[in-house]
């Protein structure tokens, strides 16, 4: 008699992949639709809720390319969803950035994304909501040839974000702040309590 595999019980032959914990290090790695490196640095996982998991960039980060970053940030993955939400504190000029990507995939402690270029950010001083980069994604579109599947995913994500960051929708109002002064106020200890 053939034995079957509950699939209720651990696979045996697929071992669990370790997963990244509140208060650990994660590996965020962004690379451009065609693989090449685009961004990477280091992060610790502040914790998740219904808006995805919520990265903290702390102060001194190093990113792969050398620089060292002195202002901390915040990073939202939300899951399956084509964009990334950077919270950042004043007197950064953008309140928040966030980049169209492809959906997230973590691999144990590594996020990996594929940045698709267009960008929506909301002005700290004036409000103001902008799309950027519509250029690099009409260039990048065509020389990594796109499917029409991803542009379509990634113009309706630009518009979703520009209603979102306009008419105060969470994360985008306040929900972020609890996470954000978390790394403002960052001290060694605070992420492992």
């Amino acid at each position: 008699m053939d034995e079957q595999h509950d699939p209720t019980l651990p696979d045996d032959r697929h071992p669990p992949v370790a997963v990244a914990h509140t208060g650990d290090q994660v590996r965020v790695e962004i690379t451009k639709f065609d693989g090449s490196p685009h961004r990477g640095y280091p992060a610790v996982l502040l914790g998740a809720d219904d808006y995805g998991r919520w990265l903290g960039v702390l102060p001194g980060t190093v990113s792969d390319s050398g620089i060292r970053h002195e202002r901390p940030w915040v990073l939202l993955v939300p899951e399956d969803a084509w964009w990334t939400a950077m919270f950042n504190p004043p007197p950064q000029g953008s309140e928040i950035y966030c980049d169209i990507t492809t959906p997230a995939e973590w691999i144990a402690d590594r996020v990996v994304l594929a940045d698709l270029d267009l960008d929506v950010k909301r002005r700290r001083e004036s409000g103001a909501v902008l799309l950027v980069d519509t250029d690099e994604f009409d260039e990048h579109r065509q020389r990594f040839a796109y499917p029409p599947i991803l542009v379509e995913q990634a113009w309706a994500a630009a518009r979703y974000l520009q209603r979102a960051l306009a008419d105060g929708s969470e994360p985008f109002a306040s929900a972020y702040r609890q996470w954000l002064d978390k790394v403002v106020t960052w001290t060694p200890m605070d992420l492992h309590d």
